[in-house]
């Protein structure tokens, strides 16, 4: 059953998924493959094309749909549509034309944005030269298979082109038989593709290794014999590869490429430029290579006769002031070299651009190991341990260093070392700025506050990691440290702070792999703690009182260089391939950062003045209030030209009247909506819950929903945090929303009239935050839409689930789907036949640290074995029809893809979730108690005792009163409770 189920959501999804492959492939997790059993000697390698040989357009639509105002998951919605006989399946099989299935796929998309798609432009962008360019790695390791005398094949599922040629990006000549599934009428995993290419190159099944990106399309060649291996990013499969064919496929250079061709640097005029430095006039081809790793100064291996040369210039384009300077570099490491610290040997400083384009410097090229992955796989953990010790001892000879003998004291300016950085940093991240990043907005307020007092001057090195320190190959020996572009003079716990950021970072962080989510117990490695004493001892120093302070500004730090490396990558000049990524990787380093500075205490809160607004607007991509928004671009929040624009969202605004005048105008026409409609419609809507009727929603209900989004009052709560871009909601900040909440909460109908009910409003923001485009296509925009509700569950009836960790239900992987068993309850709104959506939390891994235990799935509600076993009551009280439903799941399979965030990021996720939704409920009833207040208050008025009416009677004066003083003791704490989630965060 669950394997049919797993291929039934595949069949839905292959549409997608057969060419674009996996949709944001950051996370370098090795290759894997699915196993046979026996040998046997290879003589075919086999490859898929998107996503092995070409980069996987799966982005593309994503970004285009960014770019064109098109709503997010429109392209995907239509690529799924109709399953095997919609037009995207039809178009791969070539059953129908290239002009009719962009007049069919363009009117789908249309229908599914309700708006016009530009389909042309998308598909001349995912046929184009930048999207289908080919891995330089993937053509240089067919090139060594050829020469091998192996047969090679290219088994793609592709169209046909305006021009009648089929779209294939690739050299053919590089392989010896290219099936096609336009030409031959079928597509992957149809086994009938895997047979006829096997024929074509006259190999058996056992002979041949198949290369894919898809797990459904290995499963398929796995199940004939073929060898296969799935591809997480082309530099793991080429090693994998190489593995299994037992030679070499890649240069000769460790951690080298070609040279990309945007940071391509004229040959002759180096070469020339070369044999005057070094005396020779060897007749050889000058070899130039790029080397993969860094992300700032391109840097270049450089092969010349006998001599093996390393250059590092400045990148090409504007550049930030200070940024880039080679020539200190150049200045830096000749002097260490001097005194005895270990460096590759420079040998000339060019500062004339009109030789490669820009300055750069040339020193020796020092073979050696360079260690990119913290975890030290392959190593002994005594091994491991050296590794580290002789970096952290390193980095003591380093800040050991005589800056009078060395003739450094002028290298950097003596004293208040980290405010000037801290101050350059900002000036540095508001250069390279490209949207708003919120928790750079509090970081860039919170570390002047807490700058250490006191401070020591050495050198530092400014970028100290492991994968900038060059290593013996058969020892723990240190040598050379590398990469001195960010060096100067100044505080050298800077220095240690910023080499222990892999420990808080996660394995699969695309840049580097960090070790958060590993125990360094068992492979020998020091902790951050641990690393730092050891520096100390060495030092001889007494540990600092404030290391979340530098751990704080050096994640800041990081922050702002990706941000840098972002903004370069839009022109095409980051030095590494990567760079495109770094724009959300800025934003997740930077809530590292904020979270060291929340562990400061409650002075973040205390020491920032509470109504004095931020100096700049919060607001992503500065777009003026008076401009309209861009034609065609579709928002899920109707505001009119009134809409918010904040001066701060770190005001503390008490009362309505404080607010800015647009949100003040948006707090009132709810307001008007509730008099006019709602309370109106009250006596209907409770007759109607308590008639044989009240399991179906109330017709009344979905119309004065629709006249509430007609009005602009539509998904108003999801805060700017989350949805800076107002992609989705209102871009209210937590105090705004307070407000207009309280005066939903006066009637128990207002909220999911207004698109701003739970459980859908904490599943929407998890969705936002945490899902992926194709989960956010399939559930986020019903709910966001109106037309569907969903539930959220993690309570159990056996264990205390206000905390997270002792949730028992159980999510296990089996046959390639998850499997879950559990009995829940209390989950609010599953019975509501709109329930399309059940946010599921268990357990994947008991084993794991408490809080990676749990994980959570979204789980389609018409999905086998759930069952409901009855509705629970709250005084006497069903809350029909949604309800309160104890569940039972039984074997209820998911497919893999459901899965939010990752396994065993459960608990991260609930806190993420349940910190917005909770402050709700405590807004809602603000304006419940306020109802509540008016009806007694009208009571006493109308009512008569003792010979006088209950309000002049004392005790019942007394008591409205103390209920005054409740209600406004209550607003204010959650007005606080929200202003500090504004302004220091949920956590």
């Amino acid at each position: 059953m669950c394997l049919r189920r797993l291929l039934q959501s595949a069949q839905l999804q292959r549409a997608w998924r057969a060419v674009f492959g996996k949709h944001g492939q950051g996370r370098h997790q090795g290759a894997w493959r699915w196993t046979r059993s026996g040998g046997g000697t290879y003589r075919a390698v086999i490859f898929d094309m998107g996503g092995v040989l070409i980069p996987s357009p799966g982005r593309v639509a994503a970004e285009w749909e960014v770019q064109n105002h098109i709503p997010s998951g429109t392209i995907l919605k239509a690529l799924i549509s109709g399953g095997e006989n919609g037009p995207w399946m039809k178009f791969m099989r070539a059953e129908i034309t290239t002009e009719d299935f962009l007049q069919e796929f363009g009117r789908l998309c249309s229908e599914i944005s309700k708006t016009s798609v530009p389909l042309d432009s998308f598909f001349s962008l995912l046929t184009s030269e930048r999207v289908a360019k080919p891995f330089p790695v993937m053509t240089e390791a067919i090139t060594q298979i050829r020469a091998k005398g192996l047969q090679t094949a290219v088994l793609s599922n592709n169209f046909y082109l305006p021009n009648g040629k089929s779209f294939l990006p690739l050299d053919r000549k590089q392989f010896d038989v290219v099936v096609e599934s336009c030409l031959e009428g079928v597509c992957k995993p149809d086994a009938r593709m895997y047979k006829l290419c096997l024929e074509r190159l006259g190999r058996q099944p056992s002979e041949s290794i198949f290369l894919d990106d898809l797990g459904l399309n290995l499963k398929a060649a796995a199940s004939l014999g073929i060898h296969t291996i799935k591809v997480h990013d082309p530099e793991t499969a080429v090693k994998e590869l190489e593995t299994l064919l037992g030679f070499p496929l890649r240069m000769a250079v460790p951690n080298t490429r070609p040279v990309r061709k945007t940071m391509e640097i004229p040959k002759d005029s180096l070469e020339k430029h070369l044999k005057g430095l070094l005396g020779t006039q060897a007749t050889g081809p000058l070899e130039l290579l790029q080397f993969d790793h860094g992300q700032s100064n391109p840097t270049y291996y450089i092969r010349l006769a006998k001599h093996q040369l390393v250059l590092r210039k400045k990148p090409p384009g504007t550049l930030l002031p200070s940024a880039h300077a080679v020539e200190r570099e150049f200045r830096i490491m000749k002097a260490l070299a001097n005194a005895g610290v270990p460096v590759p040997k420079v040998l000339d400083l060019c500062e004339d651009s009109r030789v490669i384009g820009t300055p750069f410097y040339l020193m020796e090229y020092c073979p050696g190991l360079i260690y990119k992955d913290p975890s030290l796989p392959g190593l002994e953990p005594s091994q491991r341990r050296a590794i580290y010790t002789a970096m952290n001892r390193v980095l003591c000879k380093i800040h050991s260093v005589d800056l009078k003998a060395a003739g450094l004291e002028d290298y950097g300016k003596h004293g208040d070392y980290v405010a000037r950085q801290v101050q350059t940093w900002i000036k540095q991240y508001r250069a390279s700025e490209t949207s708003t990043i919120p928790p750079m907005e509090r970081l860039i307020k919170w570390l002047p506050l807490h700058l250490p007092r006191q401070q020591q001057t050495t050198v530092v090195h400014g970028d100290f990691r492991l994968d900038n320190v060059l290593f013996h190959p058969e020892t723990a020996e240190v040598l050379a440290v590398l990469d001195w572009e960010l060096s100067t003079l100044g505080d050298p716990l800077a220095d240690v702070a910023h080499s222990c950021l892999a420990h808080y970072l996660p394995s699969s962080f695309p840049v580097q792999p960090g070790l958060s989510d590993s125990d360094l117990s068992e492979l020998g490695i020091p902790t951050a703690e641990e690393y730092f004493r050891m520096y100390c001892l060495h030092m001889g120093i007494r540990p600092t009182e404030n290391w979340n302070f530098y751990m704080a500004f050096s994640f800041f730090r990081i922050a702002t260089i990706l941000q840098g490396v972002y903004k370069r990558s839009l022109t095409g000049h980051a030095s590494s391939a990567t760079g495109e990524q770094t724009g959300k990787l800025a934003e997740f380093t930077s809530n590292l950062a904020w979270d060291f500075a929340v562990k400061e205490g409650f002075r973040v809160f205390k020491e920032m003045p509470a109504t004095k607004p931020l100096t700049r607007s919060h607001h992503t991509r500065a777009r003026p209030q008076s401009l309209p928004r861009t034609p065609g671009m579709r928002s899920y929040v109707t505001l009119t030209d009134s809409s918010p624009a904040h001066v701060s969202k770190g005001a503390l605004v008490f009362s309505p009247e404080g607010l800015s005048p647009p949100v003040r105008e948006l707090y009132q026409r709810p307001k008007q909506f509730m008099e006019r409609h709602v309370y109106p419609a009250e006596p209907e809507l409770q007759h109607h819950q308590t008639s044989a009727e009240k399991w179906t929603p109330s017709p009344l209900v979905e119309d004065l929903k629709e006249k509430a989004k007609a009005e602009g009052l539509w998904n108003l709560f999801l805060p700017v945090e989350t949805d800076p871009e107002k992609k989705y909601g209102a871009g209210l900040t937590n105090v705004e929303y307070a407000h207009l909440c309280e005066v939903m909460g006066t009637s128990l109908y207002a909220p999911q009239i207004f698109n701003c009910s739970a459980p859908d409003t904490g599943n929407m923001e998890l969705l936002v935050r945490y899902g992926t485009e194709e989960q956010k296509a399939r559930w986020l925009i019903p709910l966001l839409e109106g037309k569907a509700r969903s539930c959220f569950a993690m309570t159990e009836p056996q264990v205390a689930s206000s905390d997270a960790t002792n949730i028992e239900s159980s999510i296990q992987e089996e046959d390639g789907v998850y499997v879950i068993n559990g009995h829940k309850w209390w989950i609010s709104g599953i019975l509501d036949p709109r329930c399309q959506l059940c946010v599921f939390m268990g357990k994947t891994d008991p084993h794991a640290p408490r809080h990676q235990q749990q994980s959570m799935l979204l789980v389609p509600m018409d999905t086998p074995g759930i069952k409901i076993i009855r509705p629970l009551t709250v005084y006497g009280l069903e809350d029909a029809p949604g309800g309160h439903g104890e569940v039972l799941f039984e074997q209820v399979c998911v497919p893999k893809e459901n899965m939010v965030l990752g396994p065993g990021r459960g608990f991260e996720i609930a806190q993420g979730r349940l910190g917005p939704g909770r402050i709700h409920h405590c807004m809602r009833l603000i304006g419940y108690s306020e109802r509540a207040l008016a009806l007694m208050k009208a009571r006493v008025k109308s009512h008569m005792a003792f010979g006088k009416p209950l309000v002049e009677q004392g005790m019942v004066q007394a008591d409205i009163a103390q209920s005054r003083v409740e209600i406004e003791q209550a607003r204010l704490l959650v007005l606080k409770a929200a202003h500090v989630m504004d302004v220091a965060g949920n956590k």
